[in-house]
């Protein structure tokens, strides 16, 4: 199979592509504009790219190549590589993301990904048939909430009050990690119905537009977010709390720290779902709080419209569309009461 060239512009004197009737000014920005495009970037985007590129870069040199522009061939033969290498597929579909999203940056045309992907699709293709699928985030449904919730501390320590707010508030919310960690005292407001919640940005607000996300009261008192809520602040209060982060760190002594971080909540959810006795696959993940909330709220009957915006996915969103096909396969199964 013949690959198409990438048509490339001459090269100027500051390492940029000469493109006629731009001159060098042109392409020039001030120390201060480079700090805050580099800062409208979220950090962990910034590492995951960097590293990406970094590693393409590399690989470019060893083996003589131009990364910049890069042709078809040098991507065909990069993804051959890091197939070879037993890379994650979703780990090889970032990496030419990773180089198309650096060409535009730089006024290049994007290279041709066509035998790239190919090879890509080949290799999803081989592991399935070798049994190898992608591992999802087992959804923390309402039993397995109960029994984490039931395994956290005491309800009158600092540890187990924040982290059963975490585990109910989380679920309410269908929120991301960031999202629950990014909130602050001032972001919470009770009304009679509930709360309504201040996520003031998150991943798929490119424009930190921001949401006020309501958050009703819950029926059983220890599930119940806004009753968890009023407890965990009026803690906060008594040990001179009033403001800042809401889910804080909490040492093994019980003093109450800084801002929860995105990696504390993760082996929070871990411990706890190994101290409720979940099974291994089960084991949640912070994800696992987002599919749950939307995957319960499903099965309770609520409208696709209203669990995309609760959990402030895109219109269409694929992402909702499974959680709700994984509940109607089985409420909606054409075999049901015919055998």
């Amino acid at each position: 199979m013949e690959l198409s060239r990438v048509d490339t512009h001459p090269i100027g004197a500051d390492g940029r592509p000469v493109v006629a009737g731009v001159r060098m000014v042109d392409r020039q920005v001030s120390d201060q504009t480079r700090v805050m495009l580099a800062a409208a970037i979220r950090p962990n985007t910034a590492r995951a790219y960097t590293y990406a590129w970094t590693r393409f870069t590399g690989w470019c040199d060893e083996q003589g190549r131009g990364a910049l522009p890069a042709t078809a061939e040098t991507l065909a033969e990069y993804v051959a590589t890091l197939i070879g290498n037993a890379a994650a597929p979703a780990s090889i579909d970032q990496a030419l993301a990773v180089v198309q999203r650096r060409h535009r940056d730089q006024g290049l045309t994007s290279p041709d990904t066509a035998a790239a992907r190919l090879l890509l699709r080949a290799y999803r293709r081989t592991r399935a048939e070798q049994g190898k699928t992608v591992r999802r985030s087992a959804p923390v449904t309402v039993e397995p909430l109960r029994a984490m919730v039931d395994a956290a501390g005491p309800v009158d320590s600092p540890a187990g009050l924040r982290d059963r707010l975490l585990l109910v508030l989380g679920f309410s919310l269908m929120a991301r990690r960031s999202e629950l960690v990014g909130l602050d005292l001032a972001d919470v407001v009770e009304v009679p119905e509930g709360l309504e919640v201040a996520v003031r940005t998150s991943k798929t607000d490119r424009d930190s537009a921001g949401a006020v996300v309501p958050v009703p009261f819950g029926s059983d008192p220890s599930l119940c977010p806004v009753r968890l809520y009023r407890a965990w602040a009026a803690m906060l209060a008594e040990h001179g709390v009033t403001g800042g982060p809401l889910l804080r760190r909490v040492d093994r002594h019980g003093n109450i720290g800084g801002r929860l971080t995105g990696d504390g909540v993760r082996r929070i959810l871990q411990t706890l779902g190994v101290r409720a006795g979940l099974p291994a696959g089960q084991i949640p993940t912070p994800h696992g709080l987002r599919a749950g909330g939307a995957t319960s709220a499903a099965r309770a009957g609520a409208p696709v419209s209203a669990i995309t915006r609760q959990g402030r996915w895109a219109e269409g969103s694929p992402v909702v569309h499974a959680y709700i096909r994984t509940v109607d396969q089985w409420r909606e199964h054409p075999l049901r009461g015919v055998l």
